[in-house]
């Protein structure tokens, strides 16, 4: 095996930077272009989108349709419904998976892809929309579409002008800029793409306080008139090492921890009140919040519990071991 000198692997490093460099100036070119030229065509587009009742089809050959793969995965996380359907396998009977509910995304860099040409015809026949997303604006698809939108004349990233490179990058982007623009219109939430992210990262991340909280009898809640002696057996019973502190109404006072019994350790302290005890005004949380927002709240105060409130009424509480076992980081 041949052994590069270190000059010769500087040399061939710093090549494959200048590569990679020239690579990614020219994609971001492309992107920066294709922002520049949008135009009504794309609020056109988006409309077709937002009144389609079904799902929306997204098609492709090729690279094209590696990028039609994840532009349909990105519309059906973000709260359109989206399938891939493959345009050669259209041909031969997945065209029953369309219907004349539903809207229809091709993509094509020459817009001459032949094999879209059934799948074209069967959505003009059933007046299917279609959006075309391709680089030439005289091309068969563009002509059969209801919108085209055109991709900007860029050079390929490939050093032969060949390879699908800047043109698939760009592609990608207006994917995606259509689908992010679509959830802002519907009024897509956070909520809404933890309910489609149950798991994994995002999940954890979007997971509201309300999910992992403790609530009903297993809060450690005390009246303000609590003798200490019974506010000691209530904050033994429930496991939390703290009591929370309610008014005659219900709202929250106060809270008492270990640190508050250490304060005021005396022979005198099980005849005291809780109120005469607790921490007033202690830190909550709402229910709604991002458990991670409550575990941030538990870190920066080094407590290990948060009371959850709401309209000043204590309805659970989080222990920071909650936050740690639902793998909220």
């Amino acid at each position: 095996m041949t052994t590069l000198s270190a000059p010769s692997l500087r040399a061939k490093t710093e090549t494959g930077l200048a590569s990679a460099r020239r690579v990614l100036q020219l994609e971001a070119a492309g992107i920066e272009t294709l922002s520049k030229s949008l135009d009504e065509s794309f609020g056109r587009a988006l409309a077709i989108l937002e009144r389609t009742s079904g799902r929306v089809i997204v098609t492709g050959m090729g690279k094209s349709g590696h990028v039609a793969t994840k532009v349909a995965a990105t519309f059906s996380s973000t709260g359109t419904p989206a399938q891939f359907v493959h345009p050669a396998e259209a041909s031969h009977g997945d065209l029953g998976m369309i219907t004349d509910r539903d809207a229809v995304i091709a993509f094509s860099n020459s817009g001459e892809t032949t094999e879209l040409a059934d799948l074209v015809t069967y959505a003009k026949r059933f007046e299917i929309p279609l959006i075309a997303i391709t680089g030439r604006a005289g091309s068969t698809l563009s002509e059969a579409a209801d919108v085209t939108l055109l991709l900007p004349s860029t050079p390929e990233a490939c050093p032969m002008g060949l390879a699908p490179t800047t043109s698939t990058t760009v592609m990608l982007a207006l994917g995606d800029a259509l689908a992010v623009a679509l959830l802002e219109r519907k009024g897509f939430s956070a909520e809404d793409f933890r309910v489609l992210h149950p798991g994994g990262k995002l999940g954890r991340r979007l997971l509201r306080v309300s999910a992992i909280m403790h609530s009903g009898e297993t809060m450690p809640i005390v009246n303000r008139a609590a003798l200490m002696a019974d506010v000691l057996l209530t904050m033994t019973a429930k496991g939390f090492g703290c009591a929370g502190v309610i008014s005659d109404e219900g709202q929250l006072l106060g809270v008492i921890t270990d640190g508050d019994l250490r304060r005021h350790m005396a022979a005198d302290l099980v005849s005291m009140t809780a109120e005469q005890v607790m921490t007033a005004n202690p830190k909550a949380i709402r229910p709604d919040a991002l458990a991670s927002e409550a575990l941030h709240v538990m870190n920066a105060r080094a407590i290990t519990n948060l009371f959850v409130v709401e309209d000043d009424r204590p309805v659970g509480i989080v222990h920071v071991h909650d936050c740690l076992r639902a793998g909220v980081a």
